[in-house]
């Protein structure tokens, strides 16, 4: 059994590695410089886009813009936000900050081309109903020959989706900070409780399918962020006068290494350091893992470019916002160096250290929903990947499937499993990434066509 989870774990460090590193980011940085920095020139049309001002009821698809990039974000908006931000800064301090953004800013070009793939090459399912995302877009763009690649990105969605480690975190958390402070023992029985409380919960949205799951988040995402956002704001004013000191020592340790307590790379702290925030970073906004595009391909548009600018805002939201409040919590209350607590217990830290009675609870419903949300979107996709597999007809058995892995990832601490998991999650990557540097020449062809469309 030992041997077995050393195994485990090692596929996962490994598939989480070098070589995915250089996929995602140098392949994102490919696409930032094909594309001529779109991302950037094109971002106040994205934000037209997403407010509804194109939307036409009569495109193609099922849900709005808005649902779309609201369902993506909330599987990419959870525990990567609050504790892996408290990871990064424990090992890298402030500089891995700015290696998130880097992350970021590369991400939002990756899921720019890979959700404008997901409505170029949409593809029907064995109902006939219209289905986008890397399965489909490997399928359609580059040919039924490539199938396999498919199959593969698919039977990897189907392990990476499973919520194991997101509701252990969030049961760790609830443990953590709402029972043992209050005298409630800890026991199998509590977190079977708790368990059951997330099936029923997640249970009542994901039956209702991909409607129900993306209108739920649509009321959920916004407010979740601005419940956030306004949280992180009491601490940044409690701690104004330090404010500046964060927001510039996030600059300079970038490239001086001074906190790093990691591994070296490339013979040198600040290599360790990139190699740290970049890849919490890419676990924290998915960009090139191939969810997202499951969700934007199911958009109501006919206007593939369109959908990749909506998309292209979630990593700017997830790492560029979201992100960076939970690290300049951290590093304003200065528990990342006064405590040795580490991932979600020290942003528990911070933000009990700058709100005393209240704001350990006040990040508690944060997580919550944050965590119960992305629950929601991760059942959609898993069962879209068993629906290529076996049949549109078969795929709620996923759902069944999915709401034991609730119960297991809450009553137990399997990390051989979360490992697992882990570890197929990255190999969703390497299909969809590879898929998306052979069709980025359509796609550019598409953005001047759409140009000429739009801006005649």
């Amino acid at each position: 059994m030992e041997q077995l989870n050393k195994f485990i774990s090692d596929f996962a460090s490994l598939a989480w590695g070098l070589p995915l590193l250089i996929l995602l980011i140098g392949g994102g940085f490919y696409l930032l410089i094909l594309s001529r920095f779109l991302p950037f020139r094109f971002f106040l049309h994205a934000i037209h886009v997403l407010t509804g001002k194109y939307d036409n009821p009569e495109d193609p698809g099922e849900i709005t813009h808005f649902q779309a990039l609201t369902t993506a974000l909330s599987s990419t908006i959870g525990m990567g936000n609050i504790a892996g931000v408290a990871v990064a800064i424990s090992i890298g301090g402030p500089g891995a900050v700015f290696w998130m953004w880097v992350s970021a800013v590369i991400g939002m070009s990756t899921k720019f081309f890979t959700s404008t793939l997901a409505i170029m090459y949409r593809g029907k399912d064995s109902a006939g109903e219209l289905q986008g995302g890397p399965m489909y877009f490997i399928t359609e763009g580059l040919g039924k020959s490539w199938k396999p690649l498919a199959v593969f990105f698919s039977i990897a969605g189907l392990v990476g989706a499973l919520p194991v480690f997101n509701v252990n975190q969030l049961t760790q958390a609830i443990n953590d900070i709402l029972l043992v402070p209050n005298g409630v023992e800890i026991s199998f029985t509590s977190n079977l409780t708790i368990g059951i409380v997330l099936v029923g919960i997640t249970s009542v949205v994901i039956l209702g399918g991909l409607n129900r799951i993306s209108k739920t988040a649509s009321k959920l995402v916004p407010g979740m962020v601005l419940l956030y956002f306004v949280s992180v704001s009491i601490i940044l004013i409690s701690n104004y006068e330090v404010v500046p000191r964060y927001l510039s020592l996030i600059f300079t340790d970038a490239f001086s290494a001074s906190f790093y307590k990691g591994d070296t790379f490339l013979g040198g702290v600040v290599g360790g350091l990139m190699l740290l925030g970049i890849r919490r970073g890419a676990f924290s906004n998915e960009a090139g893992i191939g969810t997202a595009p499951m969700a934007h391909g199911a958009a109501k548009t006919s206007e593939p470019v369109r959908e990749g600018l909506v998309a292209m805002l979630g990593p700017a939201i997830d790492t560029l916002i979201v992100c960076t409040l939970t690290a300049l919590a951290i590093l304003v209350t200065g528990v990342w160096q006064t405590t040795d607590a580490n991932g979600v217990s020290l942003t528990a830290s911070a933000f009990g250290s700058a709100m005393p009675g209240f704001g350990k609870y006040l990040l508690l419903i944060c997580i919550a929903v944050f965590s119960i949300s992305s629950l929601f979107s991760y059942s959609y996709y898993g069962s879209k990947c068993l629906s290529f597999l076996i049949g549109a007809d078969k795929k709620h058995y996923y759902n069944y499937v999915y709401i034991v892995s609730i119960l297991l990832g809450a009553t137990t601490s399997l990390s051989m499993m979360i490992n697992l998991i882990d570890g197929f999650f990255a190999l969703m990557a390497f299909p969809t990434m590879f898929t998306t540097l052979m069709l980025a020449p359509k796609v550019i062809k598409e953005i001047k066509a759409y140009k000429r469309r739009t801006f005649p």
